[in-house]
């Protein structure tokens, strides 16, 4: 296996390009493609649900985005040390039959030596909106990197 840059111990720079690849990987809604960012014996806690190792992080992701249509992400940098990120993120989707939501959450990350994510753990809060309060359309564009994304609920 090959390590996944940047590698920790984090600088502020590293660990905001580890958190912009994060988005960019979960953006692409690929399992497999972000499955690739963590351990075999990764661990998980995503809101109640609790997963080990990539197999069940693919299956994890893989009904996510069956559920979420249009889902699209914005991660930004809370806090890093050593091996360690903090994140605070918004997502936009739609469900199936049709309501809009946005939902706020904070991520707690731990890596390995290699720059894998052997813990993962996420609390998410969920607030429903309407279409025309969308603000999230699709991966950030160049130009929007960077800064922090806001915090209001509309």
């Amino acid at each position: 296996m090959t390590d996944r840059p940047p590698l920790p111990p984090f600088t502020r720079e590293s660990a905001a390009r580890k958190v912009q690849a994060a988005e960019d990987a979960w953006n692409t809604r690929d399992p497999h493609t972000v499955a690739l960012a963590y351990s075999e014996d990764s661990v998980w806690r995503n809101r109640g649900t609790f997963i080990t190792g990539r197999a069940e992080i693919v299956g994890f992701l893989a009904a996510k985005w069956a559920r979420e249509r249009a889902y699209a992400l914005r991660k930004d940098l809370w806090a890093f040390d050593g091996n360690r990120i903090a994140v605070r993120f918004q997502y936009e989707c739609q469900d199936g039959e049709g309501r809009w939501w946005r939902s706020y959450g904070n991520e707690l990350w731990e890596f390995d030596g290699r720059g894998l994510m052997t813990r993962r753990e996420a609390s998410i809060n969920d607030v429903p909106i309407e279409e025309e309060d969308r603000r999230i359309l699709g991966p950030r564009s160049e130009g929007e990197r960077g800064p922090a994304f806001r915090l209001h609920a509309t």
